[in-house]
This record gives C-alpha cells, structure tokens and sequence, in this order.
C-alpha cells in the first residue's frame, strides 16, 4: 500500500472512530482484539517470536481499552471486569509460555462477547426504529 493510501486509510479509520455510536466503539474494539488474537496465534505457529508479542500486547490493550468503558454502578460491569482480569492474564501466560491454545481460548471468549454485543446492538436499532415510528 502506498504512502497516500494508508494516509487516506488512517484518515477514514478516524473518522469512524470518531462518529461511531459507544455500541459500534465496543463492537470496534472486539473486532480489533480478534484481529490482533488471530494474528499473534498465527506468528506464534510459524515461530515469530516478535510477532507474537507485538499482537498479544496489542490484544492486552484493546481488551484494557474494554475494561476503562465498564460502567461499576452497572452489576454485569464486574462480571466483565473479572472475565477481562482473567484474559489479560492468560495471555500474559500465552505470551511467556507461547502456547497458541491459550490465545485461542481467549479468542473463543472475545468471539463469544462480539457475537452477544452484535445482537445487542441489534435489539436497540430495533427499539429506536419503533420510538422512532411511534410503535413502543
């Protein structure tokens, strides 16, 4: 990709970022903590010692990223906080260890959540739609 197509990418990434609702903010960050799973599991298989690391810590601050949006007056905010807790540990373990199948198990988890956030996004556009149409 040339130097202007990643600037031009860059800016669009940005402008997303920057208009998403906080539900597609969330839904970004799964996205980005799978892609960086899928990554590290990759570079971990062909022995990418760098690699690895570069994509489970990115991995790490996407799901701290998660954990600094959970709102603690909200009770299933601890629940995630803990579940968060055990998958930055675990990879801290995947990357001293450099066990695949502990990233994997965490990215069944992060798949897990974006596939539960997806539909949960869904049932609050199907709710504003019918506020919207006068229907609730």
């Amino acid at each position: 990709m040339s130097m202007n197509a990643n600037a031009y990418k860059q800016t669009y990434n940005n402008a997303q970022v920057m208009t998403a609702p906080p539900g597609e903010l969330t839904l970004m960050l799964y996205n980005g903590a799978i892609k960086f799973l899928k990554l590290a599991i990759n570079a971990m298989k062909a022995k990418q010692i760098e690699e690895t690391n570069k994509n489970i810590q990115r991995a790490q601050d996407v799901i701290s990223e998660l954990m600094c949006t959970l709102n603690m007056d909200v009770e299933i905010s601890k629940n995630l906080m803990a579940l968060y807790d055990f998958m930055n540990r675990h990879l801290l373990q995947a990357n001293i260890k450099k066990d695949p199948a502990l990233v994997t198990e965490v990215l069944d988890l992060v798949e897990d959540l974006r596939n539960t956030w997806v539909e949960v996004i869904k049932v609050n556009r199907s709710q504003s739609a019918q506020v919207a149409n006068g229907l609730a």
